[in-house]
């Protein structure tokens, strides 16, 4: 008889929870708007890229400097990057963009090379492209300024 009663509660509570979930999720809005997972996507609408001269400030001490152009046209595989066409130690004063930072020189060792790292060669994985959009949510983030 007890363990009919456990049964019967925990069926109860299950019932309870179920219906608590789906009175909360009721209310959600996808970022889909009204457009079920299973139907056709839309084309979405392209955005540019900002273009911000002097660069992007930064909003906490060592986050990865935001690419403030647009990358339409570079190249990063294992064997090309042009990123390094104006970025590397050898271009960055004549084309007067930021050298990318001594962190690219080091290797897993902490053994400091002439030539950047491999590791640093897919320059996306860090550093991103800027776009001139609006938030799809409020943001209440305020970095180390």
């Amino acid at each position: 008889m007890k363990t009919m009663k456990k049964i019967a509660l925990s069926a109860l509570a299950f019932g309870v929870f179920i219906a608590t979930q789906q009175a909360v999720t009721a209310d959600v809005i996808s970022l889909r708007g009204g457009q079920g997972l299973t139907s056709e996507s839309t084309d979405f609408t392209r955005k540019d890229p900002l273009s911000v001269s002097g660069g992007i400030e930064r909003t906490w001490k060592l986050q990865p400097p935001s690419i403030p152009h647009k990358i339409n046209n570079d190249r990063i595989t294992l064997s090309e990057n042009t990123c390094l066409n104006c970025h590397s130690a050898e271009t960055y004063k004549e084309e007067k963009a930021p050298k990318i930072g001594d962190s690219h020189f080091i290797d897993a060792d902490g053994t400091v090379h002439e030539q950047m790292n491999m590791r640093r060669q897919f320059c996306y994985q860090c550093h991103v492209q800027q776009m001139d959009v609006n938030p799809l949510v409020d943001n209440v983030f305020v970095g180390d300024k």
